[in-house]
C-alpha cells in the first residue's frame, strides 16, 4: 500500500489531473487503462517521489479525457430503485394528520421532492436550509448512527466488528443506490466504507487521509463528476470540517462533565467551518450566500436528526403491522415543527 503520508498528495495530484482533463476536447483511448494503472499504483510500495506525483497527475488527465458512459442499470440498482418506490408508497399510507408530513419524509428519505408544496420548498430555500432537502452526507450520516446504535449490542470483538461493518456498509450502500447515488451521497458512503475498513483492520483513521482517499476513489471511478456542483460543495464542506473545525473547536475549553454551551459552540463551529469553505463557490454560482445559515443549522439540524430517527422507527413498525399511534404523532409533530421553524427564520 502506498505510504499513508503520501495519500493526501497523490489525491491532490490526481484531482488536479482530472480537472485538467475535463478541459480537453480530444478523446484518447487511455481512460480505462489509466484508472486501472491508478489502482495498481496504490498497491505498490513506491517511494513518494515527484515522479509518482507527476504520474498521478497524468493519469487523472487521461481518465477525465476519456470518460466511458455506462447507461445500463444493473440488477442491484434496479432492485434498490424499486425499494425506494415501495418506501414512498409505505410512507404515503401512514395516517399522518398533517398533509405535508408524508411528502417531507419522502424527500428526506428518498430524495423525491415532487410532492412537496411550493410553500415548504420556499421556506427551506429562504432560510438557507436547501441542503437539508438535498440528500447528502447529513442524511446518510444520521442513518449510519442509527445502524451503529442498533448493532452495538453485538459487542466489540473482532468478529462482532466485522459483522457490524458488513451490516452498516450494506445498509449505507443500499441507501446510496436507492436514492440515485448522487455525488455527495457517494462521498458519504466512501467515508463510511473507509472508516469501517479502518475499524475492522485496526488501522488509524486520520480524517485528512479518509477525505483524500475517498476523493481519489470517487474520481478514479467517475472522473466526470468533478464538474458537479454537489460534488464540489460536498468535498469543500468536508475540507472545512477536517481543516478548520478542529481549530475553532479548541477555542472553547473542554471542561468537565456535560456542558450544553460547549455543544452549541461545537455545532456553531461545524456550521461556520462548512460555510467558510463553501461560501465562495456558492456566491460565484448563485450570486448570494445564505444569511441565516448559523441560526438555521443550530435550530434545524437537531430537529432533522430526531425526525429521521423517529421516522425510521415509525415506518419500520408500520410496515410490520404494529406502530403505536404516539410514535406517528411524534413524527408528525417533528415535521410540522421543522417547517414552522424554517418559516419563522425565512420571515
Amino acid at each position: 500500500m502506498a505510504d499513508g503520508k503520501s495519500i493526501e498528495a497523490l489525491s491532490v495530484m490526481f484531482t488536479a489531473g482530472v480537472i485538467a482533463g475535463t478541459m480537453l476536447t480530444a478523446i484518447t483511448p487511455w481512460g480505462l487503462p489509466a484508472t486501472v494503472l491508478t489502482l495498481l499504483a496504490l498497491t505498490r510500495n513506491k517511494d513518494s517521489s515527484p515522479l509518482l506525483f507527476l504520474t498521478f497527475l497524468c493519469l487523472g488527465i487521461f481518465a477525465a479525457a476519456t470518460v466511458i458512459p455506462f447507461s445500463n442499470e444493473s440488477a442491484i440498482e434496479a432492485m434498490a430503485r424499486e425499494s425506494a418506490l415501495r418506501l414512498k408508497e409505505l410512507i404515503s399510507s401512514i395516517p399522518f394528520k398533517a398533509d405535508g408530513t408524508a411528502p417531507l419524509l419522502t424527500a428526506l428519505l428518498t430524495g423525491d421532492r415532487s410532492d412537496l408544496s411550493s410553500e415548504t420548498v420556499s421556506a427551506f430555500r429562504a432560510s438557507g436550509a436547501s441542503h437539508i432537502l438535498a440528500l447528502s452526507g447529513l442524511h446518510i450520516g444520521i442513518l449510519y448512527l442509527i445502524f451503529d446504535y442498533l448493532t452495538f449490542p453485538l459487542g466489540k470483538s473482532p468478529r462482532a466488528k466485522l459483522i457490524r461493518a458488513v451490516v452498516i456498509v450494506s445498509a449505507a450502500g443500499w441507501f446510496t443506490l436507492a436514492t440515485g447515488a448522487g455525488p455527495s451521497i457517494v462521498r458519504a458512503f466512501l467515508f463510511i466504507l473507509i472508516g469501517e475498513i479502518c475499524c475492522v483492520t485496526g488501522r488509524p483513521k486520520r480524517p485528512s487521509r479518509v477525505l483524500c482517499l475517498a476523493l481519489l476513489i470517487q474520481l478514479v471511478i467517475t472522473p466526470e463528476v468533478v464538474g458537479s456542483l454537489g460534488f464540489q460543495l460536498s468535498y469543500l464542506a468536508m475540507a472545512g470540517i477536517v481543516l478548520l473545525f478542529p481549530v475553532l473547536d479548541k477555542w472553547y475549553p473542554e471542561g468537565k462533565g456535560f456542558n450544553p454551551l460547549r455543544k452549541i459552540w461545537q455545532m456553531s463551529a461545524l456550521s461556520i467551518s462548512c460555510q467558510v469553505f463553501t461560501a465562495p463557490l456558492v456566491y460565484l454560482t448563485f450570486g448570494t450566500v445564505p444569511r441565516h445559515f448559523l441560526l438555521t443549522n443550530l435550530m434545524a439540524i437537531p430537529i432533522v436528526t430526531a425526525l429521521i430517527g423517529f421516522a425510521v422507527a415509525t415506518i419500520t413498525l408500520f410496515g410490520l403491522g404494529w406502530c403505536p399511534e404516539l410514535l406517528i404523532k411524534i413524527t408528525d409533530g417533528l415535521c410540522r415543527l421543522l417547517v414552522w421553524v424554517l418559516e419563522v427564520i425565512s420571515s
